[in-house]
């Protein structure tokens, strides 16, 4: 019984979870080319329509080059950061992760404001450029916040022996130092990615007049309904995730399975 309620809460927390989603996923093969309640037959022409919408399809586009460039951007500056970090005292690198954590705890939108305060002072006119500087001020806490936590635990010990084999402080530092702290890396990558992808505040506040989101678009259409091609689209990203999250899952088990291999034999 102990175990069949375990099962149970376990089960309804995921339900929770995933029920949102689940109907995100039937909405979009429903026959309405508005989200409702009702429905109104099975149809795939919806995921068609993601192709041919052209709106769609910019907002789409937009969207994942300005997460791309602001996650790569911010990866670099942020691993970058960690190291000049890591030469601070103890104290010094106590208060610059306080400093960090502000953009984290703070609201969003005094962020957004601020930024979009900031453009408006210097005379710097709102597009695409504001938008993609905005992400990285947005995702450079989150790379540094993963990766020093593994630039700490790796140490200078390997560092400092890479130096004292004859190897240069770039070689050093791309041949020891970042495959080390590769797993933090690749964290705040894709965590920096995620939130670029999810924003909608900072966007919707830094954005020149024409430039649309996937975030901002369908805000844009709430007033009179969600479009069924929207669900669809979202439906194509979820799935994507998933089979992201699948393979890495397989591909890292079986990296686990090979190194247990290895060790035994």
């Amino acid at each position: 019984m102990k175990k069949f309620g375990k099962r149970l809460y376990i089960g309804l927390i995921f339900l929770f979870l995933y029920l949102p989603i689940l109907t995100l996923i039937v909405m979009s093969f429903n026959n309405n080319e508005r989200t409702s309640g009702v429905w109104y037959g099975f149809t795939l022409r919806w995921f068609g329509e993601i192709f041919s919408n052209q709106d769609m399809l910019e907002a789409l586009i937009n969207t994942l080059v300005i997460a791309l460039a602001s996650a790569v951007i911010a990866t670099v500056v942020g691993v970058a950061a960690c190291v000049g970090i890591m030469a601070y005292s103890r104290r010094q690198r106590r208060i610059i992760l306080q400093l960090t954590n502000i953009p984290l705890v703070n609201a969003e939108i005094v962020t957004a404001i601020s930024l979009m305060m900031a453009f408006a002072l210097f005379g710097i006119s709102l597009g695409m450029g504001t938008i993609l500087f905005s992400h990285i001020c947005f995702c450079l806490p989150y790379v540094i916040l993963n990766v020093l936590p593994k630039l700490r635990q790796a140490g200078s010990s390997t560092y400092e022996a890479a130096r004292d084999l004859g190897a240069g402080p770039v070689k050093a530092f791309f041949s020891v130092v970042l495959p080390d702290i590769m797993p933090g890396v690749a964290t705040g990558f894709l965590m920096s990615f995620t939130m670029s992808v999810d924003d909608f505040v900072i966007t919707y506040f830094n954005r020149g007049a024409g430039i649309n989101t996937l975030s901002t678009l369908i805000y844009s259409q709430q007033k009179r309904g969600i479009r069924a091609s929207m669900c669809a689209l979202s439906t194509v990203i979820f799935l994507v995730v998933l089979l992201v999250l699948l393979l890495r899952y397989y591909l890292g088990s079986k990296s686990s399975a090979d190194k247990t291999v290895k060790g035994g034999s």
